[in-house]
C-alpha cells in the first residue's frame, strides 16, 4: 500500500490536501440539455444575428416614401418574404416579427392607421408584387388569419391607408439586439434556464462545458434501512439522501446510489465504479465491521488523509485507487458525514468543476467551546450581530445543522477572534 497519509491531519490541511487532489475535466461539448449547471470552457458567441432580418416590432402596414399608401400585400410572421421592393406610395401589412420588406421605411402600427378612399379615380394598374387582399373589418384589428380574397377585387378596389410615421419606427433591424459573432457571455459563467435560451436564440445545439463530475456513492451498512420506521437495532439512512443535493450545489452530479452490507467482498467490487469520485458511507472508521481501509489496502491505494482533527467528523479518509478515481470516506453518523462532506468532498468536486469556494468569516454571536487540539465545526446562522450558534450538534443529528446556513469552523484553542464559515447547500 502507498501511503502519503498524515495521521489526525488538520482540518485546513485536509481541506488543502483534497482540493489539490483534484485536477479540473477537460473540457467537453454537450447538448444544450446536458449543459445546465455546468461552466462555460469558451465564451458564448452568436451564431446568428438577432433579429437576423429586418423585422416589424409591430401589428400593421410596412410603408415606403410618404403616404397615403397603396396596400399591394401582406407578410406574416414565419411566412414567406415580401418578394419585390415597395415603391413610394405602397404598403404591405405585416405580423409582428415578419421580415420587412426592401425598401420599407417604417412601419405604421394599426392602432395609427386610418383606412383612405382611394386617392382619384382607381387606375387599373397591377401592384408591383402579389398580392393578398387586406383584411375584411375595420382598419386597427389585427386579423385572425389571411382572408382570400379574388386578386381582380383588389384590382379593382385597392385599399388605402393613411397615418403618422417616422421614418425607421417599429422596424427592428438586422443584428439591432445582438451582432453576429457577438460575445455575449464569458468563459466560466454558469448555464442557467436563461443561458440555454439564449444560446439556442443565437443558433447552438450544444455548448462547450466544463462537465460535471460524476459521483458515485456506496451507503453502507447492515443496520441501515432505507424506507419506513426502523426496527430496534437499526437505523433509518440519514446520509444518502442529502448527498445528491450537496453534490449538485458543488457542481457535480449523483450517477449511482449502491446500498451494500457489511463485509469487504461487496465493498471491493462497487469501488471499482464508473465515476470520478467514489463517496463510502460508513465503513471509514476502525472498527470490526468497517472494511474500508483493508480493501484499500488490497487495492494498492494510495491514502491521502486517515483521518482529521476534527469534530464532528474525525474518522473521514481520502485515497486515490491505481488509475482510478478518488475515495472519500464518510463517516457513519449523519452530522459527522455531512462535516466530513464539507471538508473533503466538496472542495474536491468544486476542484474537478472548475469552480471556486466563497470565503467568509465572521464573528460567533454566542457562547461556543472550543477544543482543546481538534477544530470544531458548529452549525449557526448569520445575523447582523454575527454568526449565532443554533445548538443540536452532537453527530449523530442532523436537527443543527438543518436550522443552520453555515457551520463555523472553531479551531483549537479559540479565544473570541473571527473564524470561518462554510456556506451549507441553500433549498429551492
Amino acid at each position: 500500500m502507498t501511503v502519503s497519509q498524515v495521521e489526525a491531519t488538520t482540518w485546513a490541511a485536509a481541506r488543502a490536501l483534497a482540493a489539490g487532489s483534484a485536477v479540473p475535466l477537460p473540457p467537453a461539448r454537450v447538448a444544450l440539455a446536458d449543459a445546465l449547471g455546468c461552466r462555460l470552457a469558451e465564451p458564448l458567441t452568436a451564431l446568428v444575428a438577432v433579429p437576423g432580418v429586418d423585422v416589424a416590432a409591430m401589428d400593421g402596414y410596412a410603408v415606403a416614401g410618404p403616404g397615403p399608401w397603396r396596400v399591394v400585400g401582406r407578410v406574416l410572421a414565419g411566412g414567406a418574404c415580401y418578394g419585390h421592393e415597395l415603391g413610394p406610395g405602397e404598403a404591405v401589412e405585416i405580423a409582428t416579427g415578419a421580415p420587412t420588406p426592401s425598401g420599407a421605411a417604417a412601419v405604421l402600427p394599426y392602432e395609427h392607421a386610418t383606412e383612405l378612399p382611394p386617392p382619384g379615380p382607381v387606375a387599373q394598374v397591377p401592384p408591383s408584387g402579389p398580392v393578398a387582399a387586406p383584411p375584411s373589418g375595420p382598419v386597427g384589428v389585427r386579423p385572425s388569419g389571411p382572408v382570400a380574397v379574388p386578386r381582380a377585387r383588389v384590382e379593382a378596389e385597392p385599399v388605402w391607408v393613411g397615418g403618422a410615421v417616422e421614418a425607421g419606427r417599429h422596424v427592428r433591424r438586422r443584428g439591432e439586439d445582438i451582432a453576429e459573432g457577438a460575445v455575449v457571455l464569458g468563459a466560466g459563467a454558469v448555464v442557467t434556464p436563461v443561458t440555454l435560451g439564449l444560446a439556442a436564440a443565437l443558433g447552438h445545439d450544444e455548448l462547450p462545458v466544463r462537465p460535471k463530475p460524476r459521483v458515485a456513492v456506496l451507503v453502507t451498512g447492515d443496520e441501515v434501512v432505507h424506507e419506513g420506521l426502523p426496527a430496534p437495532g437499526r437505523v433509518r439512512d440519514a446520509i444518502g439522501p442529502f448527498l445528491p443535493g450537496l453534490v449538485e450545489w458543488a457542481g457535480g452530479r449523483v450517477t449511482d446510489t449502491s446500498r451494500l452490507p457489511d463485509g469487504p467482498h461487496a465493498l471491493h467490487a462497487a469501488l471499482a465504479a464508473a465515476a470520478d469520485v467514489v463517496v463510502v458511507c460508513g465503513a471509514s472508521s476502525k472498527g470490526p465491521a468497517d472494511h474500508l481501509r483493508p480493501v484499500l489496502a488490497g487495492l494498492e491505494a494510495g491514502v491521502l488523509v486517515d483521518g482529521v482533527a476534527v469534530r464532528p467528523g474525525h474518522p473521514q479518509l481520502l485515497a486515490r485507487l491505481p488509475g482510478g478515481p478518488l475515495v472519500v470516506g464518510l463517516p457513519g453518523n449523519p452530522f459527522a458525514a455531512l462535516g466530513a462532506a464539507l471538508t473533503l468532498l466538496a472542495p474536491i468536486v468544486r476542484e474537478l468543476a472548475g469552480r471556486t469556494a466563497r470565503k467568509e468569516t465572521s464573528a460567533l454571536a454566542g457562547a461556543v467551546r472550543a477544543h482543546g487540539r481538534d477544530t470544531r465545526l458548529v452549525p449557526v446562522r448569520r445575523s447582523g450581530r454575527g454568526a449565532v450558534p443554533v445548538g443540536h450538534d452532537r453527530p449523530g443529528s442532523l436537527w443543527g445543522a438543518a436550522l443552520a446556513d453555515a457551520l463555523a469552523v472553531v479551531p483549537p484553542g479559540w479565544a473570541g477572534e473571527q473564524v470561518e464559515l462554510i456556506e451549507l447547500p441553500p433549498g429551492g
